[in-house]
């Protein structure tokens, strides 16, 4: 029976007949064990050993984050499409605060990406198969090549694009914030107060660096809803994850901790800020000669030899030919 099954499966879809049969089956199965997996209620002796652990209140704390359970779509498969342990979370978090997604939702949403991109695109990778089976033989790499290959594409595609805006934002960070320092200065050092200086610099940097400005908003607005000045710093540098907003919101700390002047510590490390921006853009000119020394060999070198030695070899072959 099994080898008329297989000659079945070969006769119809090609050598890789029986691999794609049991590939089939399989996605078959996990979509019909789906819906029993997602009702399946929580064990009460596993959530007491958490609690015993104090791992459980951590965990439902981050998730809920002050958002109600029905506000999320996704809300209900949390428990698997969020990471198992609090400290997976936070870094998950993290980094796509950092990438600019403050949304409670947005683990979960980054790994429903992750699992759909991986599904869908090798269920389609399936169909091509089956359909490129069905005209010619196909042997194992091409079938990896259609369907695992793509599918991993499709699993990894949400990380390389959070990390890419990630990478982005930082960078247009770092080139906004010595003109937002120099700002701040001049609003200060006109009479207005810390928290107004804030609000103005991210009125004014909205449309040069829009990054910036949602941080500096974001600052404003916590500060307005009664959190301490110092822990919305803190929080300011965490999010973005620069050193030079890490020092920042130190030098603004200390200096309302000491009770120091903050307009003389803005001028100090504005005029700090301005002295890294020459310095960075002299090393960008000074790497300028190394980048163009492959193109000046690629493009320069070659048809310079042309020109130098194709017409004695020319001559050359000419004699050979005539001798």
């Amino acid at each position: 029976m099994f080898e008329a099954l297989n000659q079945t499966l070969t006769d119809t879809l090609g050598p890789a007949g029986p691999l794609l049969a049991l590939g089939g089956v399989g996605i078959l199965l996990i979509v019909l064990a789906l819906p029993t997996m997602l009702k399946r209620e929580k064990d009460p002796l596993e959530r007491i050993r958490q609690q015993r652990m104090g791992k459980v209140e951590t965990v439902q704390a981050l998730r809920r984050g002050g958002k109600s359970a029905g506000a999320d779509k996704l809300e209900r498969f949390a428990g698997y499409l969020e990471p198992k342990t609090a400290e997976e979370l936070s870094a998950t978090r993290l980094k796509l605060l950092r990438a600019g997604y403050h949304s409670k939702g947005a683990v979960r949403m980054f790994h429903f990406a992750q699992f759909a991109l991986g599904l869908g695109i090798l269920f389609i990778g399936l169909i091509l198969a089956l359909l490129k089976s069905s005209q010619q033989e196909m042997t194992a790499s091409t079938l990896v090549m259609y369907t695992i290959l793509p599918a991993a594409i499709g699993y990894y595609a949400p990380q390389y694009w959070v990390q890419r805006r990630v990478q982005g934002r930082q960078q247009e960070i770092t080139e906004g914030f010595p003109d937002a320092l120099d700002m701040m200065l001049v609003c200060v050092e006109a009479g207005q107060s810390l928290d107004q200086s804030i609000i103005r610099v991210a009125n004014e940097a909205r449309a040069g660096y829009p990054a910036l400005s949602e941080e500096f908003e974001m600052v404003a607005h916590e500060v307005k809803a009664g959190k301490e000045r110092a822990v919305v710093l803190r929080d300011m540098s965490e999010r973005v994850g620069l050193p030079d907003i890490t020092s920042f919101t130190t030098t603004l700390i200390q200096s309302a901790s000491f009770g120091t002047s903050i307009a003389d510590a803005l001028r100090v490390y504005s005029s700090e800020m301005r002295d890294k921006r020459v310095m960075r853009a002299e090393e960008k000119a000074n790497t300028i000669p190394t980048k163009l020394t492959l193109g000046t060999m690629l493009f320069t070198v070659p048809p310079l030899l042309v020109i130098l030695i194709g017409p004695s070899l020319y001559k050359f072959a000419a004699q050979m030919t005539g001798g």
